[in-house]
C-alpha cells in the first residue's frame, strides 16, 4: 500500500495507507456511525462530494456483493449505479474478505469505481474533531501529490446524481411521480412491490406544465444544500397548489419545508448511520432510523398550517413535518432503509392509502 494522509481544512493531518483507486481526492469530511452497510452507504447519491469516514473500526470484512437486479432493472444489492463517495476512512481496512455473497474486496470496488480510501487512522480522535467543530473539507493526499480542496455545499450537485430524461415503470393503476433529487433503489422497489406505476422525472423537470399524468408526488433524497433547488421548490410548490397528495424523504423533506415557506440550515456535523432515534410526536413512539444528511428545517420557521411530526430524539431537530389538513407530509430520515432498520416502512402504506 503507498503512503498517503488525510488532510482537514483545519490543519489537522492524519498519515495512512491507501487502499482503493491510488489518486488524491478532495471533498466535506463526514462521519458515519453505523456497523455494517458500506456497500449501501458508498452508493447512496446523498453521498455525493463527501469523503466518508466510517466510525466502526472494521471495514471490508465481508467484501461487495455481486450484482443482482430484479425485474425492473432495478440493483437488489446497491443503492444506485455507482460509488458516490469522493473518498473513504477507516482505521483497518481488512483485506480479506468473506461472505457467501461477496464477489470482490472492497479496496478493488473502490480502485475500479476511481475513489481513494485510507487505513490506519484513529477514526475515533477524527470523530471527535468533526463532532467538536463540525464537519469540514478536507483531502486524502496519496505521497505528495497534491490536490485542492472542493466544497460540495457551494455548488449544486443534483444535476451529478439526477437523470437526465423521464423513466416510467409500469406496475399498477396509481401513477406516482417520482422528483429524483437522487433518490435510492431501495425506495422505487418499496413503490413498485406495492404495485404503483412510477413516473421517474429529473430534478427541474416541470412535470405539471407538460401535462403528465399522475395521482401523487413523492421527492426523494439527495446532497447538498436544499436552498439551491429552485426549479424543484417552484414545482413543490405547484403540486401544493393542486393539493395532491405529497410524500418527501431526506432532501425531500427539506425541499418541502421550504416550499410551504420554512427555511432550512447546515447542522454541525448531521445524521448519518442506521442507529438514529426519532420521536413520533403524534403518538411518543420512538424508531430506530436510517438517516444521511447534513441540513435541516428550522423549526422556528414552520408556517402555522403545518406541524412538526417527528424530532431527533437525541438533539431535538426537526425529522418530519406534515400539513394540517391537506395530504402533505415528509420525514428527514429513510424509511426505506439499506442500510438501516425496516421500523418506519409502513409510512410507503400510508402515504399510499392517501391517494
Amino acid at each position: 500500500m503507498a503512503k498517503g494522509k488525510l488532510v482537514l481544512k483545519d490543519g489537522h493531518t492524519f498519515e495512512g495507507k491507501i487502499f482503493g483507486a491510488e489518486k488524491s481526492s478532495a471533498g466535506e469530511v463526514v462521519f458515519s456511525t453505523g456497523m455494517v452497510g458500506y456497500p449501501e452507504s458508498l452508493t447512496d447519491p446523498s453521498f455525493e462530494g463527501q469523503i466518508l469516514t466510517f466510525t466502526y473500526p472494521l471495514i471490508g470484512n465481508y467484501g461487495i456483493p455481486e450484482e443482482s437486479k430484479d425485474t425492473y432493472g432495478i440493483s437488489k444489492v446497491f443503492e444506485s449505479d455507482r460509488v458516490h463517495v469522493k473518498g473513504v476512512v477507516v482505521s483497518e481496512y481488512s483485506e480479506n474478505f468473506s461472505h457467501w455473497h461477496a464477489k470482490k474486496s472492497l479496496g478493488d470496488y473502490l480502485k475500479a469505481a476511481g475513489v481513494p480510501g485510507i487505513t490506519g487512522i484513529d477514526t475515533r480522535a477524527l470523530t471527535k474533531i468533526l463532532r467538536e467543530k463540525g464537519c469540514m473539507l478536507g483531502k486524502i493526499i496519496i505521497e505528495d501529490h497534491e490536490t485542492e480542496y472542493y466544497d460540495p455545499n457551494a455548488v449544486n450537485m443534483i444535476p451529478l446524481v439526477s437523470p437526465k430524461s423521464p423513466e416510467t415503470y409500469k406496475a399498477g393503476n396509481k401513477r406516482l411521480v417520482v422528483i429524483d433529487c437522487g433518490v435510492k433503489n431501495n425506495t422505487l422497489r418499496h413503490f413498485l412491490n406495492r404495485n404503483i406505476t412510477l413516473i421517474r422525472v429529473p430534478w427541474d423537470y416541470d412535470f405539471v406544465a407538460a401535462g403528465e399524468k399522475f395521482d401523487a408526488v413523492f421527492v426523494s433524497n439527495g446532497p447538498g444544500d436544499p436552498a439551491l433547488l429552485g426549479p424543484t421548490i417552484n414545482i413543490i410548490k405547484k403540486c401544493f397548489a393542486l393539493k395532491v397528495p405529497v410524500f418527501g424523504i431526506c432532501l425531500g423533506n427539506q425541499l418541502m419545508g421550504i416550499a410551504a415557506g420554512a427555511k432550512t440550515y447546515k447542522l454541525k456535523y448531521g445524521h448519518r448511520a442506521q442507529n438514529q432515534p426519532c420521536t413520533d410526536t403524534e403518538t411518543g413512539r420512538c424508531y430506530m432510523t436510517s438517516q444521511n444528511h447534513g441540513f435541516a428545517i428550522d423549526r422556528k420557521s414552520i408556517p402555522k398550517d403545518w406541524k412538526i411530526w417527528f424530532t431527533h430524539a437525541n438533539d431535538d431537530t426537526v425529522e418530519g413535518i406534515k400539513h394540517d389538513k391537506l395530504p402533505f407530509m415528509a420525514v428527514q430520515y429513510h424509511p426505506e432503509a439499506c442500510p438501516g432498520p425496516v421500523d418506519t416502512e409502513n409510512l410507503f402504506d400510508r402515504f399510499i392509502a392517501s391517494f
